[in-house]
């Protein structure tokens, strides 16, 4: 029998907070420290075990040695993902509700979608243009909300819209949050599931016209295992889980507007290669700070790589720290869109959005959401609007989770050159 590899040890009684003042950087920080893509660590109250690289990735995803409930604090579920959704499932019932969730993500539902975007953005340009500014991040989410909704048959009342945007991005804000903002959050929450919920039942009972194929049809008349339908509050956390990610996409918007400005050789690429385009979408999902981290427990004993996981332990797999490992990227610190010019498409080293199997697996069903919003509304940017990016402070905080340029971007002068 081979013995046991020491696993590098952060030792103290609890790491929490150094995780929450560190965000992004806390797993990558002990890595380099330790010289190891693996050491233990205790943190919200627990053993833990964080992981990152290529090899952890693979080992991660592997539905046989980790499961995902029990492993999202509570306090998570009650900001960013809701109580009993599909993110804390395993087994038959995971891969079942998963399916509804990949039904939706067929080429012509996120033709619909992307259409949706691409008129919301010409629309609601017409509007903000008028202003003396913009700020970005804010526009990006209130047309993502409407557009969301439109695509998914979700009635939102256009008094209501701005509101409802912002509790989306409230929940998502809140994720690495203490204090008001993730009171925020939990309030945010509460209104969204208050809202869907009594939408779904409207459904069911008839009160309003839903059409077919949308996600408030599937969802309202999904079954589960046993073939009974989920009840109001689950299927109201699960149509939110289809419209607060794409909410989500407006970071990513953000990021890319911050991309053109700070790199702005690459504007000539990107007004005429749609493939460039494409390259460029993937390059700031890796660069440009997302989620952080994903959490999983073990499912039964096992020993990796002469490492020793006891079922049960919390395990951390670091997503920005893979994404900026120099094994797996040549000079990770630079923005360069070229690399991913021969990427081979491995769902194990680019992980902005998590790993693994698409269908089976818990890698985020709206990654192709992201990637066909993101290139629509990168097309627009540098396309379809003129505008000026006057002084202001633009860094983020890679201590902050989630994170953003501290400006949210505010654009002036802006005009829409055609439609």
């Amino acid at each position: 029998m081979k013995p046991t590899r020491h696993i590098p040890s952060d030792k103290c009684l609890d790491n929490t907070l150094k995780l929450l003042l560190e965000g992004y950087l806390f797993i990558p920080n002990r890595t380099k420290k330790y010289n190891s893509n693996i050491f233990r660590t205790r943190v919200m109250g627990q053993n833990a075990i964080c992981m990152s690289g290529e090899d952890a990735a693979k080992i991660f995803y592997n539905k046989y040695r980790f499961r995902r409930k029990g492993a999202t604090p509570k306090r998570i579920q009650k900001t960013l993902f809701g109580e009993n959704g599909i993110q804390s499932m395993d087994g038959r019932a995971h891969r079942h509700r998963k399916q509804m969730f990949m039904s939706l993500m067929t080429p012509d539902r996120l033709d619909q979608l992307v259409t949706l975007v691409k008129q919301q953005w010409f629309m609601n340009a017409q509007v903000f243009a008028k202003k003396d500014y913009a700020v970005l991040f804010d526009e990006a989410q209130l047309l993502l909300c409407q557009a969301a909704c439109k695509w998914a048959g979700v009635p939102l009342g256009k008094q209501e819209a701005a509101s409802r945007a912002m509790d989306f991005g409230k929940m998502v804000d809140a994720f690495g949050a203490v204090g008001p903002r993730y009171w925020q959050g939990k309030c945010a929450r509460r209104r969204a599931e208050c809202w869907i919920k009594e939408i779904i039942i409207k459904a069911r009972i008839k009160s309003i016209p839903v059409r077919k194929n949308c996600a408030l049809y599937d969802i309202t008349w999904h079954r589960d295992l046993k073939g009974n339908l989920l009840e109001p509050q689950i299927a109201a956390v699960e149509l939110i889980n289809v419209l607060r990610p794409i909410v989500a996409i407006a970071t990513y918007i953000t990021f890319s507007a911050l991309a053109i400005h700070d790199y702005p050789h690459y504007r000539k690429s990107l007004q005429r290669e749609d493939n460039f385009t494409h390259m460029f979408v993937q390059e700031v999902r890796r660069f440009y700070p997302f989620g952080p981290f994903v959490g999983a427990k073990v499912r039964k004993n096992f020993t990796w790589k002469q490492c020793r996981f006891k079922k049960g332990t919390l395990v951390l797999f670091d997503l920005y720290g893979t994404n900026h490992d120099p094994k797996l990227w040549k000079k990770p610190y630079q923005f360069r869109p070229e690399r991913f010019t021969y990427w081979d498409g491995n769902p194990f080293d680019f992980v902005p959005q998590g790993g693994g199997n698409y269908y089976e697996g818990h890698r985020c069903p709206g990654e192709w959401v992201t990637i066909e919003i993101m290139k629509t509304s990168i097309n627009f940017l540098a396309n379809s609007l003129l505008y000026e990016v006057p002084p202001q402070n633009l860094s983020y905080c890679l201590s902050r989770m989630p994170t953003l340029p501290k400006s949210r971007f505010v654009i002036s002068k802006i005009k829409v050159k055609h439609a």
